[in-house]
């Protein structure tokens, strides 16, 4: 008999189950405070449960735990990447970053990628399988009880293209929402994604008070096909005339990511051409000094191009920021974490803690 993951479950959903069981509907409040909020590992933990429904619970139901199996903390910010392996087996990197306004969390949502961006190694073995809700949440819960700090934010920007693993990612949203679990605001949650532009539309329709980043890296549709095949499926005036939908109809600024690549996307003409794209639109350029990949030969713009590029957006009034490189000396590429432990000897093994989780 397969198991139900009630685990990914909404409080609604769990509610609807516990009916379907015949049990009485507070009974779901409880367990999910106990899954959510306390994080319990087990059904046994669920002291308040009668023994019976833990038991009929252990035989008909899991929840999902993530096993550390390696971890790299850096000498330069106190960055820690995480690898954890799943249920199944696979493994997934997520990142806790300190800064200060607080602790953030960066996630993964697929095993893998199948988008093919030219500057990230998530995507160099293609995409294995999307992530459950519980897969998702539970990265935030492990890396909260590993670290015993809170988790005030979280990014959706690891392996994965989230929208392609829309309504997990809905789910999830939901769930870390919700009060009687980790009761983290929507508004401290914020969605990566590379462009996929009919769930831009829904999650605009759906009032969703996240925060929307797209992965733009090029002020022309040109440059963009060649650092991004998503670029084949949409257009960049696609994507623009969805964010502005967005906007319109959450209130949310957009932030845009643009990874700058020497000699591709780094030059004065494509920071004028980006800015004429984006006039009178209210959104946020975030700048991203692309972290070096050993498998792709994409480099790193200098630091004086980045310089430069960020003050003529603002000459032409763009609200822009450089993204802070965060674990440059651990891996720091989405992706680098997981490729390296795969194609070492950890592969092999059963359990490796060497990164010193214990």
């Amino acid at each position: 008999m397969e198991k139900t993951d009630i685990g990914s479950m909404t409080k609604e959903e769990l509610e609807a189950y516990f009916a379907s069981e015949g049990e009485k509907k507070f009974r779901a409040s409880q367990v999910f405070s106990w899954i959510h909020g306390k994080q319990a590992a087990s059904f046994e933990q669920m002291s308040n449960l009668p023994e019976s429904l833990r038991k009929h619970l252990e035989q008909t139901a899991f929840i999902t735990v993530l096993e550390p199996v390696k971890t790299q903390v850096s000498g330069i910010d106190g960055t820690t990447k995480y690898l954890f392996r799943l249920p199944d087996g696979n493994v997934i990197e997520s990142v806790l970053m300190h800064y200060h306004h607080g602790n953030s969390v960066c996630i993964s949502s697929q095993v893998g990628c199948a988008c093919g961006c030219r500057f990230c190694a998530s995507t160099l073995g293609g995409c294995v399988r999307s992530l459950t809700a519980a897969e998702m949440c539970g990265q935030v819960y492990r890396i909260a009880q590993l670290s015993g700090q809170r988790v005030d934010s979280v990014v959706v920007m690891g392996s994965g293209e989230p929208f392609e693993n829309f309504d997990n990612f809905c789910r999830f949203v939901e769930i870390l929402n919700d009060p009687a679990g980790y009761n983290l605001s929507r508004r401290a949650i914020t969605v990566s994604t590379c462009g996929i532009v009919p769930r831009i539309r829904e999650l605009a329709d759906r009032g969703t008070q996240v925060t929307l980043a797209v992965s733009l890296h090029a002020p022309n549709d040109e440059i963009r096909r060649k650092l991004m095949p998503v670029a084949n499926r949409y257009s960049i005036d696609e994507i623009l005339d969805a964010c502005r939908y967005f906007f319109e109809k959450t209130g949310r600024r957009v932030s845009f990511e643009y990874s700058l690549a020497a000699g591709i996307n780094d030059t004065p003409a494509c920071a004028d051409e980006l800015a004429a794209r984006l006039k009178g639109f209210p959104c946020h350029v975030n700048l991203i000094p692309v972290n070096p990949v050993r498998e792709r030969t994409i480099r790193q713009s200098a630091a004086s191009d980045i310089q430069a590029f960020k003050r003529r957006l603002e000459k032409h009034g763009v609200n822009v920021t450089i993204r802070r490189e965060m674990g440059r000396d651990i891996d720091g590429a989405c992706g680098q974490l997981r490729k390296s432990y795969l194609d070492g000897p950890g592969s092999s093994k059963e359990s490796d803690n060497s990164g010193g989780m214990g």
